[in-house]
């Protein structure tokens, strides 16, 4: 059942961001698809009661109980920037919006780019470390918690390669090629 869930989660999550960009973009209804887009958090909110519901009722926890967990971090950690990725892009492929702003390509900006994006996966990482303790701590001593450990591991996977991508753009800056004009955007971190 938790893994049918993750999967009505995933596709409402879509839903209700199409939802909201509709009556934003096509109904011309700014503030009534905001309001549909913050009803995104509900689906993390429901996946986590009947997760640990789940749990309480006697559930030996699995990989599904841990990938809800990871499912709900990187919600967290990405959910927001996907949103807006999207609507930046809905905006100008269909509504005449602006062109969305590119990563920078080269130098500090690029770094400053990677590191913003690390954060995101950290957070998603350590958000989900932390439901996963909290599952483990759930569950107690008497459960078998291997899955769960083994889902932490996975996020301390995700959050070294995001820092180690971060560092390595930091140390080794990619450098513009010869007769490259630098534009704005890469004198500047694209996103804020």
């Amino acid at each position: 059942m938790i893994a049918l869930l993750i999967v009505l989660c995933e596709v409402a999550f879509w839903v209700l961001l199409a939802a909201g960009l509709a009556l934003r973009y096509v109904a011309k209804k700014p503030k009534l698809g905001a309001a549909v887009l913050l009803c995104e958090p509900l689906l993390e909110v429901v996946l986590l009661v009947v997760t640990a519901v789940d749990l309480k009722s006697g559930a030996e926890p699995d990989w599904k109980h841990g990938l809800a967990a990871v499912y709900i971090g990187f919600t967290v950690g990405l959910g927001h920037h996907t949103i807006k990725k999207v609507d930046a892009w809905v905006a100008h492929r269909w509504f005449g919006g602006p062109p969305p702003v590119k990563a920078p390509e080269y130098g500090r900006a690029r770094a400053v780019h990677e590191w913003r994006s690390a954060a995101r996966w950290v957070l998603a990482g350590v958000t989900a470390v932390a439901l996963l303790q909290a599952a483990v701590w759930y569950v107690g001593p008497g459960g078998d918690i291997s899955t769960l450990r083994m889902w932490q591991q996975k996020m301390g996977w995700v959050i070294g390669i995001s820092t180690a991508v971060a560092a390595y753009y930091t140390l080794f800056p990619k450098r513009a090629p010869e007769g490259h004009e630098e534009t704005a955007a890469e004198r500047e971190p694209a996103e804020k």
